[in-house]
């Protein structure tokens, strides 16, 4: 645990990439081989089921600390942070431990079945042995919240540097299913036999937002345009005479999408497709929320199937016939593409629509129609674009149309996390309905540091509730709210829930009374039906 802990806080002390990138070079390099499978699976979000409840952790450390449960409250409203607030009210440890990370997560898998009054012994033995940072990473990988600001791209790099591999082949490497129970870091990233694993995904190429206006692009006539629509990227494998479906998250969904699986028998073995799954109806994409329904769903019912129909469309092939052929241009993988699509006839199974443009002028005519087909914007590929990996500037861009927005109040305010946890940054807004207002939208981003701080000495000192962490502010600062889509919803007092909020700018031009309506928020959910 120290080692790794120590990593855990020297890469939270640097913004700097390089940095951040010698620092996993460095553990890589010097820790155990069993801890290095643990810290690459922590690093890419692979963390084992949790086994203790977070009101547990809790209840065990108030009485650790011998607190009042109010005063541990106010402590967690004013650092934000549940773990990081257990190991400050925690007395000091009376030993220390050696305990490396792999044989931490050995008999946390030994406590799984073991009775509340073993599990706290051991929880509370070990933060006797632990100090206040090692308590603090601890209390995150039991609670299940380990994150930290370094992105997989960075930990990808340092292990290629580290065991001298490019990094797309140790982004392959790392993705699909595996538990570092059951596996070694030698054998995940090193062996020379991964490519008998054939459910693997390959690491998904994304798009960059459009930069400048379409004339920097070049020439119409090397570019290929498709609709954006609004669903779950996902590559839909079919090897071994059997289908994978992984979602761009690393889940395998396979079991999720029992429509698919047809799709199987028109597919040679050997086939990697990249693509989108959609809700679809009457020739349509329906709204996310209605695909919403069928995501994290352990069983999907038969009413489920009827109103929650899905199609996967395809827009790109990454292996043809067994052989991965990434590196041949977008315009001769989209040859095999719709080779690979002429041999089936079922509806499930679409191919992505390229527009037909010839001037750039064209294609922004036909930009404004993205609402009309429920799409969200466009996206735009280099015709002559090998399939890269992770997010590139150049080949892929996507060209989205303006967000809806809406004037909103400022009503309720929380607490950041990591360098903000000192101040709210956590907004919820509402809007009037019948002289009342309505909450309707949570937004965490577009505010300038400059602004954040200003907002959150006003929430400070225009307090008029608090519950928990969480406080009821005085309306009077407005704000415009963009967001992508927006649908009815029974879950929510406005009755209306908005896709990807975020703050646009702060209208310190409008008064409170200013501020939008419920019913516009209705009139622009009128215009999606």
């Amino acid at each position: 645990m120290k080692r790794f802990t120590n990593l855990f806080v020297q890469l939270d002390r640097t913004t700097k990439t390089n940095e951040k990138v010698e620092l996993l070079k460095a553990y890589f390099l010097t820790a155990p081989e069993e801890d290095k499978i643990w810290a690459l699976a922590l690093f890419t979000g692979r963390r084992p089921p949790r086994i203790f409840k977070s009101t547990q952790i809790t209840e065990w450390a108030i009485e650790q600390a011998n607190i009042p449960y109010w005063l541990f409250r106010e402590s967690y409203g004013s650092v934000g942070d549940m773990a990081e607030t257990i190991s400050l009210i925690l007395p000091a440890s009376v030993s220390t431990s050696e305990k490396s990370l792999h044989e931490l997560y050995d008999e946390l898998a030994q406590l799984k079945n073991a009775s509340n009054e073993d599990k706290k012994a051991f929880i509370i033995q070990m933060w006797k042995q632990l100090s206040p940072y090692e308590i603090f990473v601890f209390n995150k990988l039991l609670m299940g919240s380990f994150r930290i600001g370094v992105s997989q791209t960075l930990v990808i790099r340092a292990v290629g540097e580290v065991t001298n591999q490019e990094a797309a082949v140790v982004s392959h490497r790392v993705m699909g299913a595996w538990n570092p129970y059951d596996i070694t870091f030698h054998e995940l990233i090193q062996s020379e036999n991964l490519g008998d694993q054939f459910s693997k995904p390959y690491p998904f190429y994304l798009a960059y937002a459009m930069e400048g206006g379409l004339e920097n692009l070049g020439e119409p006539n090397d570019w290929f345009a498709e609709w954006k629509w609004d669903g779950i990227r996902a590559q839909l494998i079919v090897r071994n005479q059997e289908l994978y479906i992984w979602s761009r998250g690393e889940d395998l969904v396979t079991d999720k999408f029992p429509e698919l699986h047809a799709i199987k028998k028109y597919l040679s073995d050997g086939t990697v497709l990249d693509g989108e799954i959609l809700c679809f109806q009457n020739d349509r994409p329906l709204p996310f929320a209605i695909l919403q329904t069928r995501i994290g769903r352990k069983n999907v019912t038969a009413k489920i199937l009827a109103e929650a129909p899905v199609v996967f469309i395809a827009y790109d092939i990454l292996e043809y016939e067994g052989k991965d052929i990434r590196t041949l241009t977008q315009r001769e993988r989209r040859g095999f593409l719709e080779k690979t699509h002429q041999t089936t006839g079922i509806e499930v199974f679409r191919l992505s629509q390229l527009l037909s443009f010839t001037t750039w002028d064209a294609l922004r005519q036909l930009h404004t129609q993205s609402r009309a087909k429920a799409a969200e914007g466009f996206m735009l590929k280099r015709k002559g674009a090998p399939y890269q990996v992770g997010r590139k500037k150049g080949d892929w861009w996507k060209w989205k149309v303006d967000p809806l927005t809406i004037d909103a109040v400022l009503v309720y305010a929380q607490k950041g996390s990591g360098r903000r946890a000192e101040l709210y940054t956590d907004y919820t807004f509402a809007v009037w309905d019948n002289g009342k207002l309505i909450p309707f939208a949570k937004a965490y981003s577009g505010l300038t540091d400059a602004e954040i701080k200003e907002v959150d000495h006003y929430i400070k000192g225009n307090t008029l509730e608090k519950f928990g962490p969480v406080r009821t502010v005085k309306p009077k600062y407005v704000f415009e709210i963009g967001f992508e889509g927006i649908n009815a919803s029974t879950r929510h007092k406005s009755g209306i829930a908005v896709r990807f909020p975020r703050i646009l700018r702060w209208r310190k031009d409008k008064l409170l009374e200013e501020a939008d309506t419920l019913d516009n928020l209705r009139k622009i959910l009128e215009q999606f039906k």
